[in-house]
């Protein structure tokens, strides 16, 4: 990858999409199951399939779906996934735990990074629903984090790029700032001169109606289905390339 210019970040939750992702010239993927649910956990079977395509793969792990307050039989079942998906050879686990007033956890979030060990570790989105993501981002970076999975606490990272800008300025070098949520090929490189973020995060993803009608039916699916798009993965790719670098 070329260090002058953003990384590009592809999330998937299946082998079509891992394929897609590498195909379209993704730097790294962040592998879950469930997108439609914002990401759970990946099995393990899928995480050693990535992790054996040639790019770094960061896992999520997210129990279920809802929010991020989690007991500790929960976290504790998080810590074992951790265990778990090491063993496949992800370069990295993506996690997030708030408390009542969405501000990150910091004992538990303390927790996953010690059961993360080396691997690298995120926090993800759970973080814009802080009350100040900027100083979650002092809190990830004392807990020893090395990504922050950001929209800057609004609901696309487009309309967040002010906060995502004072969010980079406090991480430095500390860590980096990923930009996620609604980024498009052709919103990404004012995404970048305005937050001067060093990684884009999207899922380049178009929708495909089910072979069989019945799938929605029967509640096999609650929609139509998402699929990584190898064109949309490219033209992301030409966009972050020609982008500016942060500063």
């Amino acid at each position: 990858m070329d260090r002058g210019r953003p990384l590009l970040e592809i999330c998937v939750d299946d082998i079509a999409g891992v394929t897609a992702a590498v195909a379209g010239g993704a730097d790294r993927i962040e592998l879950c199951s469930a997108l439609a649910l914002g990401g759970l956990t990946p099995s393990v079977a899928l995480a050693a399939h990535a992790a054996a395509v040639g790019i770094p793969v960061h896992a999520m792990v997210r129990p279920r779906s809802g929010d991020f307050i989690y007991d500790d039989q929960e976290l504790a079942m998080m810590v074992n996934e951790i265990a778990c998906l090491r063993m496949t050879g992800v370069a990295g686990i993506v996690v997030g735990v708030t408390l009542a007033d969405g501000s990150p956890d910091p004992d538990a979030l303390g927790r996953l990074r010690d059961a993360a060990r080396d691997l690298q570790i995120v926090l993800h989105r759970a973080v814009d629903l802080a009350p100040d993501p900027v100083a979650a981002v002092r809190l990830a970076v004392e807990l020893g984090y090395d990504h922050v999975l950001s929209s800057g606490g609004a609901l696309t990272a487009p309309a967040g790029a002010p906060v995502l800008a004072a969010m980079a300025a406090e991480a430095g070098a500390r860590l980096q700032v990923i930009a996620g949520g609604g980024v498009r090929a052709d919103n990404v490189a004012a995404l970048v001169a305005e937050s001067g973020v060093g990684a884009i995060h999207a899922s380049a993803s178009i929708e495909a109606p089910w072979s069989d009608e019945r799938i929605v039916r029967f509640g096999f699916a609650t929609g139509s289905r998402k699929c990584t798009s190898i064109e949309n993965v490219a033209a992301l790719a030409m966009a972050v390339r020609s982008a500016a670098a942060p500063a």
